[in-house]
């Protein structure tokens, strides 16, 4: 996707800069900022949950997965065609 980008004076010439510092295109690193953009931020705009779970791992406060993502496997099927909320008591049902 093309698109027409109105920086500030000063972003330009910062941005000028740290291409010719780091040799990479300005294009490039406008690509990065944005890719790490919405790696960290979800379409509102909030932090996104994959963010704040990378920052609680770096701070030791949550552990990574030990194995991948897998899909539960139904481990309960109701007699009769019943559904799971027959298995609870009146007082727990929603």
């Amino acid at each position: 996707m093309a698109i027409n980008l109105r920086l500030a004076p000063e972003a330009e010439e910062a941005l000028r800069e740290r291409a010719a510092i780091t040799g990479r295109s300005q294009q490039e690193l406008l690509r990065a900022a944005v890719d790490a953009l919405l790696e960290r931020h979800d379409v509102e705009g909030a932090p996104s949950a994959a963010s704040e779970s990378h920052q609680l791992i770096s701070r030791g406060r949550l552990h990574p997965a030990r194995v991948a993502y897998r899909r539960p496997v139904q481990r309960y099927t109701a007699p009769n065609g019943g559904r799971s909320s027959d298995a609870l008591d009146r007082d727990e049902r929603l």
